[in-house]
This record gives structure tokens, sequence and C-alpha cells, in this order.
């Protein structure tokens, strides 16, 4: 497995995966996983269609349990048998459907189900709160009274990522968060995701993206086929990553590389 130094210092390791497999029937989904979070970085993982990132992140949020391996965190041993059990550690996850409610307000949103004073709401404080935070992470929603329905894509994925910091966890995974959007609310988002960082969390994020990862990723975890194929930085050449993710090294992509090393060998 191809390992890569991370060029920025470490903070304290929140997560550890040692051997993690998870079965279903007689397929393996995942085997002999390893995985490294630290506070204050984004982790990316990537890689094809059915590699495993899904089912993985799955596993961290208590959707399903590992069937193999373990799961360290802030270095004990944990077993993340629950959604539940996995928020109360400070594990949280945004899914790529957001889970949002459009007829609510931000507000509404940022606090469904962790109400304040849910007996005779707090809609003060609540207003209060959700306004601290967004103005925290520079978010660009126009009224934290706006019902979802009338927010763009990159501003939906900000309440989502902003209701998940609510309960202070230590690690955020955010699956296929710039999916759909366009160039200036993928932006918003990939700021978001280095304010998120630069707060102490851990961050997972999936994505099918190169460029987004490498514009925020500290470490970038390639998985085919249901186990690790490589670890890089940022600073890795496209090619290599695309040859762990395939699992072949002649593709197009080395192919225009090698084309275009020619052509400016040929120019000298």
């Amino acid at each position: 497995m191809v390992q890569a130094m991370n060029a920025r210092e470490k903070g304290e390791l929140i997560l550890r995966l040692r051997g993690i497999g998870k079965q279903f029937g007689a397929v393996t989904a995942l085997e002999d996983i390893e995985l490294d979070v630290h506070a204050g970085e984004v982790v990316a993982l990537v890689g094809d269609n059915g590699a495993g990132k899904s089912t993985l992140v799955k596993v961290l949020a208590g959707v399903h349990q590992a069937t193999a391996g373990t799961i360290e965190y802030l270095g004990k041993e944990v077993t993340l048998d629950t959604p539940g059990t996995a928020l109360e550690l400070g594990i949280a996850t945004v899914f790529q459907d957001l889970a949002l409610c459009e007829n609510l307000d931000v507000v509404a949103n940022l606090f469904l189900g962790h109400e304040l004073s849910p007996w005779r709401l707090d809609e003060v404080q609540m207003e209060v709160r959700a306004w601290t935070l967004l103005q925290e992470l520079a978010a660009r929603i126009p009224s934290v009274r706006e019902p979802i329905a009338s927010l763009s894509g990159g501003q939906r994925q900000t309440v989502a990522i902003a209701r998940s910091l609510l309960l202070d966890p230590k690690i955020i995974m955010l699956d296929e968060p710039t999916a759909a959007l366009g160039v200036a609310q993928t932006a918003e988002v990939l700021n978001l995701i280095e304010r998120v960082r630069d707060r102490g969390h851990g961050v997972i994020l999936i994505s099918h993206n190169m460029e987004d990862v490498r514009a925020v990723a500290d470490r970038i975890v390639v998985l085919r086929l249901g186990r690790n194929n490589g670890v890089f930085t940022a600073e890795s050449s496209h090619e290599d990553l695309v040859a762990a993710i395939t699992g072949a090294s002649e593709n197009s992509v080395s192919r225009r590389a090698a084309r275009k090393l020619e052509v400016t060998g040929d120019e000298k």
C-alpha cells in the first residue's frame, strides 16, 4: 500500500480502525480496512462505485455493524451498534440526501430532534444559537427564518453541516457534499469544510470529484474492491490516484500525461 506523509501537523488521534471487515451473507463488502483520523484534518475517502466507501461510513455511523476488526475512539475500543451510539460518542454524519425538512425554516431544521425546552420551545434562544453558529462558519444564509425550500443547494448543504455541529462532535462525515452543485456553490461548501477543520474537528469526506478532494483534503485514502489501496496527499499526481482507484497504471489519464510530457520534451 502506498504511503505518503501529511505536510500538515496532525492533532490528537480521534479514530483508529484496524482490520475492519463487513460481510452481507456471502458478499464481502469490506476486508481488513485501516483508517486513522486526527483532530483538525480532512481525510478523503475515494474509490470507484462498489469500492466500499458508503459501507465504511455506515459502519462508522452505526447503521451497519462491522463483522471483523476493532474501532478505537479517543484511545478506547468502542462498539458502534446504533446511530444513536455514534452520535453520543461524537461521530456525526451528513448523508447525501441531507435529510432536511423543506417546509421548515433553518432554525427548525438545525434543532430538529434537539429542541431547547421541548415542552415549551425557547424559540429566541434557538434563533440566537443558530445565528451564532452560522456566523462562526461564515455561512451565506439570508435569514434563519427562511424555509429550506427557498435555499440553494450549497446553502442546504451548509444547514446540514451546521446541524451536525450543534452537538459538538469530534468527527463529521460528509457523503458527496458537492454532488450536483454548481461551481460557486461547490466553492462555498469547500470553504465551509476548511472552516470546520479549522475548528478542530476531524472530517471524513467522500467524493468522486478529484479536484474537490485535492482542494481540501490533508490525506486521501483510496479504497478498491473493499480494501485499502493507497494513502496519498493532495500533492500526489492525478495519474497515481487514478491508478490506485482503477487498479490499472495504464489508462487515459496516464497516456495523456505521457503525451504532454513528450510534447514538452520536443519543445525543449
